[in-house]
């Protein structure tokens, strides 16, 4: 119970519910909670990669998959078996980590680089699966009738209530996250990033844990996508299964710090920002992903720990309030 009020837990939690707030405090509610939205999931999406690409290790380039799998699942329940969204929600995480799981026993014996490739063939091979399912659209995907919002009051109504839907879900992942760090399974993760074959001597069950953790990194991202996709009121494979998401989730978690608790979330909120920044600009706006690209450079070679780790280096302080 006392881990709930420490400050590696509150800070992330508080940075989101202030967040949270301001497009009730700000003049134009409408653009600013557009805003925070994507901002609020980017932080979410981070969070949840961050379970295994930061306590493991595993760098996935195809993460993506799941938030389409989740997308594609609870969009078709809710135009086709007219489910309510929350259940709907739910049926997309489930889907996810079912994937998660199947594809853990195989591709998590895979290391390192190998790893990498095989998420990006993941993804790819899914992609295409989709685009060939009729039932799913096809290449076209699918959409909302209008008047499916009218069930939740209307369509700003609907919007608000994804927004925080979506809010819960990123307090929710970064609890969940802050809970697996300081658990006895995210010291075998951690052990497992440092020293897989170390790790095995010392009696963690490494296929197991590393399992495990994909499938709790792939639940919240399926449920995003859900939440996403009903927002917009389409789904099309080319935006479900869109790899440079995924790039865009490793240059959040590298540039707040990896295998750390604020630093997804922290990460996430200043490159949304710069995001923003870079597409309102007439000169970038065509340059984002090179953008991220030179940052994801950059930090891997000079700043590898992230600011979060960063700064907890150097302030005996700081690394007790950070996680």
């Amino acid at each position: 119970m006392k881990r709930i009020f420490k400050p590696g837990l509150l800070i992330p939690v508080a940075i989101i519910v202030v967040l949270a707030i301001w497009p009730l405090l700000s003049g134009n509610s409408a653009s600013s909670r557009e805003a925070m939205f994507t901002l609020i999931m980017s932080m979410a999406l981070a969070s949840s990669l961050n379970i295994i690409l930061g306590y493991t290790g595993y760098v996935s380039f195809g993460h993506i998959v799941f938030f389409g799998i989740g997308g594609y699942a609870g969009f078709w329940a809710i135009t086709e078996l007219g489910w309510h969204i929350l259940p709907a929600a739910l049926l997309g995480g489930f889907m996810a980590a079912l994937i998660a799981w199947l594809l853990g026993l195989a591709v998590l014996r895979l290391r390192g680089a190998y790893f990498a490739l095989a998420t990006i063939g993941i993804l790819e091979a899914m992609k295409a699966l989709v685009i060939n399912l009729d039932f799913l659209g096809g290449p076209v995907g699918l959409e909302m009738h209008f008047s499916e919002y009218k069930r939740y009051g209307g369509p700003m109504e609907s919007l608000w209530m994804v927004y925080w839907s979506m809010v819960f879900l990123a307090i929710l992942v970064t609890v969940v996250s802050y809970y697996i760090k300081t658990s006895k399974f995210g010291l075998g993760l951690m052990a497992i990033r440092e020293d897989e074959d170390a790790a095995e001597v010392m009696g963690v069950i490494t296929p197991r844990a590393k399992t495990w953790a994909y499938v709790l990194s792939a639940v919240f991202p399926g449920i995003i996508g859900v939440l996403f996709f009903f927002k917009n009121g389409n789904i099309e494979p080319g935006d479900a299964f869109r790899l440079h998401f995924s790039i865009e989730w490793i240059v959040m978690i590298m540039l707040g710090g990896a295998g750390t608790v604020l630093g997804p979330v922290l990460g996430g909120g200043i490159y949304q920002w710069l995001r923003k920044t870079l597409l309102t600009s007439p000169i970038f706006k065509d340059y984002q992903l090179v953008v991220a690209g030179v940052m994801l450079l950059v930090i891997v070679l000079f700043v590898p720990t992230g600011i979060i780790g960063w700064l907890r280096a150097r302030s005996a302080k700081l690394r007790r309030v950070f996680e």
